[in-house]
């Protein structure tokens, strides 16, 4: 009898290093527009592998507020073919979600076939603000541990894959984007009470977010932590990430032309063309 896969916890789980190395810095524009160009073509020829071969993929962004989410997002899907993916911008449940278990709300935004979905956060608020503001009692949350490994495996057993990334930055580096924001009429609205509630309780934040790693990062799909401190290495790291995770055992290669397409472009097109000489 077949029965679900093993779920393995990594030995090594990520950390959140406390100061950002010199070389989480991509500080020359050029460089930055040719990295972007680079991994933005390399994800749509990945995209359209997944579409081809009806694979699916499942992209959590989790992070610090004002770490940069919305902004690697945008540069994830800015050259994607828009009708293959979809992004879910998280925020608390609705009425109607709250009377239901806490993943409902979640499997009902699943990618189809040859589909991505992007989560702008997750069901992983469970066990971060849902645990941290009690939204959830110790009981449930410490439960929901297992409960998203196993919702995770059951995508992982159905062939979708999986990628978790962690935005981190520092406190210091997040006081300074909420000045910005206060100070920028069009970014104000970005800022709000509970992100400045939720800054001065960074030590359990932080503590919550290290139990999440140890507790749900495995083997099959492991958290990715990317310094987030500076923009443009975040954007192309977070690219770079994505990438190399979808294309794991998974063909590259174009498909032939479909033989019904062909067949009518030789009747109607006069294709291929005559050669010339």
């Amino acid at each position: 009898m077949h029965t679900p896969s093993d779920i393995a916890l990594e030995q090594d789980p990520p950390t959140l290093p406390k100061k950002h190395s010199q070389h989480t810095v991509l500080a020359d524009k050029a460089e930055y527009k040719k990295q972007l160009k680079k991994w933005q073509t390399r994800l749509l020829h990945v995209q359209q592998a997944y579409y081809h071969q009806k694979r699916r993929c499942i992209i959590v962004m989790e992070g610090w507020d004002a770490a940069g989410k919305g902004g690697a997002i945008r540069r994830v899907t800015e050259k994607l073919d828009p009708r293959g993916f979809e992004v879910y911008p998280i925020a608390a449940p609705t009425k109607e979600e709250q009377g239901k278990h806490y993943l409902y709300r979640f499997q009902t935004k699943l990618p189809a076939l040859g589909e991505i979905a992007i989560f702008d956060r997750s069901w992983y608020g469970r066990v971060l603000v849902e645990r941290i503001e009690k939204f959830a009692t110790k009981t449930q949350w410490q439960r929901a541990y297992q409960e998203i490994n196993e919702f995770e495996r059951m995508l992982l057993d159905d062939d979708a894959r999986i990628i978790k990334l962690f935005l981190h930055i520092t406190p210091d580096e997040q006081h300074k984007r909420f000045t910005e924001r206060l100070e920028n009429p069009i970014k104000r609205w970005k800022l709000t009470t509970e992100d400045i509630r939720n800054r001065q309780r960074w030590g359990d934040y932080e503590k919550a977010t290290l139990d999440m790693f140890t507790n749900t990062s495995t083997e099959a799909a492991p958290w990715h932590v990317v310094a987030a401190n500076h923009k443009w290495y975040t954007r192309v790291d977070v690219l770079k990430t994505i990438v190399k995770a979808m294309e794991k055992g998974i063909d590259l290669t174009p498909p032939p032309v479909d033989p019904e397409v062909l067949s009518l472009a030789r009747e109607h097109l006069s294709y291929p063309p005559p050669c010339e000489y």
